[in-house]
């Protein structure tokens, strides 16, 4: 065995075993996203309207400093990640948060407390429920009863030292919060109290009026009581809310996604699932096509997925639902090298070269077709990272670590163990069935035909998609809000119709899934979650919630217009690459044509089977042109390749022979990664069918338009007869 044998075997060896260091245990090394462990992930705007300059400075810190305190206190979450993003947003996650509701409240609640007198002339108050507030003056009510309020405060919250729970003895042991003011609170409330006796001072937090009491004595000890019909738990929150202190400002809700925590272990299970479906379905195939070389792509694909996990424990990355099925489309992917391979190995034993030279030649043959479709494969998932959010970005790691991973073990690791069988003298032949014997068919011929029929295609699917209008949107891109409950019991569609009626939500969206009566997807304009949860828990009894999305008006276009930036700089970075690479922009224009027929090709059967495009989607249609175009320059390279050995052939004739060649690749890696995008479809779950869908429509339309889009424009490109 040769030292260069050697160093390999060392090397690969070093590699699964670090590999294996950083994946296991899988609990410990490797993070859950909030989609797969259940909780928030909410981006807030400052709302900073009449702030002064000196105010504003530094706001976004202090206010994630105040929500970190908020969150740490209540509700004990070690490691929340809350952090400023610009000038006037902040971005908070919080993992495994069950009570939405409470988590909001303590979130978004600003906690500002005021003491203000109240103003109980008769004619005043009348004239101010008619509408003739004097300046000075608001009206507010409590238990429906008006009341008018000075404007000015006399003591805020932000004198406070502490506020603590206690039980009002008076009225049978109810919660109030005690308030104990700091030296300067305590004189001005003194002051208050002993000039006003006599006179009711409201409580009014957040612009509530929570208590109205008459000062019927001056209050010296700096002590105050907020009285409400509190329950316990609302009555601890405030307390905490006022000893962290106010927010200096308001804030806006630009995007929050709720996953609860039934949710994400459901999505866990169906992921582990769908891996494996799909692995077993890639690994058996494997075995059966190329029989032992079969069994050592499977041993590279296991080791391809180690190093995946390995990767993410690494670099302490976030594994998210789509992540997962960046794995499982990896994997099915990563056979795409191994097959280009071994078809070129079979084609340099049928010219009746040694074993070894045929294994030599295969893969140096195969490299450059490997190289180029990965490399662009790397350009989208790298758009995907720079331009997605949180499970997208996840989604990218995953893409980016299984390419990297594959060219490793597809080019380096199969390769030594060939090396290493051959020097023991192990192998002498290498037996593969073949589907595909020697094929001749005119592609080039009919491209006028397959030309009509992907206009007409889409045509009516791009028709479909614009005649809906917003409808073609998820929220992602048109703002509003997804609520999805589980029923202990199936609920009837036209109850909970009825019951959004009686909130006045009549053109709410209402969704149940067949195969899961008891769950029901509910789309609304705005942030209703909280009034639609009781209104909907009064009425049917205990529910749970599966998850809420919110997206704002201006981030859903904002979200469009990123979106549509990322696809065309992916294409446009894909068409310079393969420029540049093949020396003929008549190629990379084909391409990039090509790309532009699955993507829209897709968004048309998308909007014909009534889904909505969203993040994922868009997801999913960088993923399409990434693969798409593998095979696109799988085809290229064999034409690069025939340009050289074949000059007095005609460019259609080469194209021609091109497809031929590699026409069992082609069907072949199709297949497998039509395997496992079915395995996502039918075991991933509903939050990765359309994601799926679409892959599944791209898939299918890339193998159809490398053959008869990209292909024949090459051709109808092309100025002469060579290239």
């Amino acid at each position: 065995m040769s030292k260069r044998l050697i160093y390999k075997i060392i090397l690969i060896l070093a590699v699964t075993g670090v590999s294996l260091w950083f994946a296991f245990p899988l609990e410990k090394r490797i993070n859950l996203g909030l989609d797969l462990k259940g909780g928030m992930h909410l981006v807030l705007r400052l709302d900073t309207t009449g702030l002064s300059e000196e105010t504003k400075k530094n706001i976004s810190e202090r206010v994630s400093e105040i929500i970190r305190d908020r969150v740490i206190d209540e509700f004990g979450v070690k490691e929340p990640l809350i952090f400023p993003q610009g000038e006037e947003k902040i971005v908070i996650q919080l993992h495994g948060i069950a009570d939405r509701k409470r988590a909001w409240e303590l979130i978004h609640r600003r906690g500002f407390l005021e003491f203000r007198l109240l103003n109980e002339d008769i004619e005043l108050i009348k004239k101010a429920v008619g509408g003739e507030i004097p300046e000075g003056l608001e009206l507010k009510y409590l238990d429906e009863r008006p009341l008018l309020l000075e404007t000015h405060a006399e003591v805020t919250g932000d004198l406070l030292i502490s506020a603590y729970v206690g039980f009002d003895q008076t009225q049978f042991g109810e919660p109030i919060v005690h308030l104990e003011f700091n030296s300067e609170g305590t004189k001005k409330f003194a002051k208050v109290t002993g000039e006003n006796v006599g006179k009711r001072l409201a409580i009014v937090l957040d612009g509530k009026v929570y208590s109205a009491p008459r000062i019927s004595e001056p209050i010296p000890d700096g002590r105050a009581v907020i009285t409400g019909r509190f329950a316990v738990e609302e009555a601890k929150d405030i307390a905490m809310i006022l000893t962290k202190g106010a927010l200096p400002c308001p804030l806006d809700v630009e995007e929050e996604r709720t996953v609860g925590p039934t949710l994400g272990q459901d999505s866990v299970r169906k992921g582990i699932r769908a891996t494996l479906v799909g692995g077993i379905c890639v690994l058996g195939f494997m075995i059966f096509y190329y029989l032992f070389c079969g069994l050592i792509a499977n041993l590279a694909l296991l080791l391809n997925l180690l190093i995946i996990l390995g990767g993410l424990g690494l670099f302490g990355a976030t594994l998210t639902l789509p992540g997962i099925a960046g794995i499982i489309l990896t994997l099915g992917m990563s056979i795409d090298a191994n097959v280009l391979i071994y078809e070129r190995i079979r084609e340099e034993l049928k010219l009746g070269v040694s074993l070894a030279k045929a294994i030599e030649t295969g893969y140096a043959k195969a490299l450059s077709a490997i190289f180029d479709s990965n490399i662009t494969t790397l350009i989208a998932a790298f758009l995907l990272f720079q331009f997605g959010t949180g499970p997208i970005k996840g989604f990218a790691v995953t893409l980016t670590l299984g390419i990297i991973a594959s060219l490793f073990t597809a080019i380096f690791v199969t390769r030594t163990i060939f090396e290493l069988l051959l020097s023991k003298n192990l192998i002498r032949f290498l037996p593969m069935q073949q589907f595909f014997r020697k094929t001749n068919f005119d592609f080039i011929g009919k491209r006028r035909f397959f030309f009509i029929i992907s206009i007409v295609l889409i045509s009516v699917g791009l028709y479909t998609f614009f005649a809906k209008g917003v409808d073609s949107y998820g929220i992602d891109f048109s703002g509003g809000q997804l609520q999805e409950y589980k029923f202990l019991e199936a609920p009837s569609i036209e109850d909970v119709r009825s019951v959004l009626r009686e909130m006045d939500l009549p053109t709410a969206s209402i969704q149940q899934f067949k195969d899961q009566p008891s769950i029901v997807m509910i789309r609304t304009g705005s942030d209703t979650a909280n009034l639609v949860y009781d209104k909907l828990k009064s009425k049917f009894g205990d529910l749970e919630i599966l998850r809420i999305e919110n997206v704002g008006s201006v981030v859903g276009r904002q979200l469009r217009k990123k979106a549509i930036f990322a696809i065309s700089l992916a294409l446009l970075g894909i068409l310079l690459y393969i420029g540049l690479r093949f020396r003929h922009f008549n190629f990379a224009i084909a391409g990039v044509i090509a790309l532009f027929h699955d993507v829209l090709i897709t968004v048309g059967f998308l909007s014909l089977a009534n889904r909505q495009l969203d993040l994922l989607v868009v997801t999913s249609l960088l993923t399409i042109a990434g693969y798409s175009i593998n095979d696109t320059i799988v085809i290229y390279d064999r034409v690069r390749e025939l340009l050289k050995k074949t000059k007095e052939r005609k460019l259609s004739e080469i194209i021609n022979l091109a497809i031929n060649h590699t026409l069992s690749r082609t069907v072949i890696t199709s297949f497998t990664s039509i395997l496992v995008v079915l395995a996502i479809f039918f075991f991933g779950g509903g939050i990765l069918n359309t994601f799926s869908f679409c892959l599944l429509v791209g898939f299918i339309s890339g193998i159809y338009s490398t053959i008869y889009i990209a292909s024949p424009l090459v051709l109808a490109l092309a100025r002469k007869s060579h290239v």
